[in-house]
């Protein structure tokens, strides 16, 4: 029986095959963009814990989180909270997001911005750096060991930095031997889209030295934070809990004080 993740990434894939773009045209002008901001140098020059503050119109399992969210709005109170990066999803049919989301937050903060999504294609890669991101996320469980490779080399060569997410040791070592430098443990289950508080706290020491770790999902509190903080994390990816804040600015702020 597939999953909700199978769903996704089969809708994705479909989506990808129809696409006859001609990837020379879009890498000549991502290849032509202006530099992007450097989202990992960013959150490992950060002082303390820094904080990913994620754009998010809806979830599979919560639905709605905000009916009348801003982008450009709710981006300006995250960099006022002190949000050191900004993670923006782009994936419509499922999370409600859209590429005019991405650009409507990054024109109005100076944070750089990672393209949240399902990226299974080259041309995924080459549209995140064409519609304003800095960053790209790559989803090991959701791509072949080749295909991972190959877009986190792309993703690089078009002036990215590439968040590779993992979930255990497996996927950590085949970031490893992709050569990734900017790794996030995934404290939820992609299957089951339970989360296990835990998760990322047990990967930290499994970590190599040199590699920025971002800590993602489950993050709900200043103590959740303080804990990932002192296993090691450089940052944390926080979503749903400040979206439904009611006051994104403080509760970024609070995130930052771990």
């Amino acid at each position: 029986m597939a999953t909700y993740l199978d769903r996704i990434l089969d809708h994705h894939r479909h989506r990808a095959a129809a696409d006859t773009r001609p990837v020379e045209n879009l890498l000549a002008q991502a290849t032509a963009m202006e530099p992007a901001r450097g989202f990992g140098r960013r959150l490992a020059e950060t002082a303390g814990l820094a904080v990913i503050a994620e754009v998010k119109r809806r979830s599979p399992s919560k639905g709605v989180l905000v009916s009348d969210l801003d982008p450009a709005v709710l981006a300006r109170a995250y960099e006022s909270g002190g949000a050191s990066c900004l993670s923006v999803l782009t994936d419509e049919p499922h999370f409600g997001g859209s590429s005019a989301d991405l650009q409507a937050a990054r024109a109005a903060v100076t944070l750089p911005v990672l393209r949240k999504d399902f990226t299974v294609d080259r041309r995924d890669v080459l549209d995140a750096r064409l519609m304003g991101a800095d960053a790209v996320l790559l989803i090991a469980a959701a791509l072949a060991d080749a295909e991972l490779l190959e877009l986190h080399r792309l993703a690089l060569a078009v002036g990215l930095d590439a968040l590779v997410e993992i979930h255990d040791e497996a996927e950590l070592a085949r970031a490893v031997a992709v050569g990734a430098t900017l790794v996030g443990v995934n404290q939820r289950d992609l299957v089951t889209f339970e989360v296990d508080q835990q998760r990322a706290v047990r990967m930290a020491p499994l970590m190599p030295p040199g590699v920025v770790r971002v800590a993602e999902s489950g993050v709900r509190s200043h103590d959740d934070a303080a804990a990932l903080h002192a296993a090691g994390y450089h940052a944390v990816l926080v979503g749903e809990s400040l979206v439904t804040s009611g006051d994104p600015e403080t509760a970024t702020r609070h995130l930052r004080s771990a």
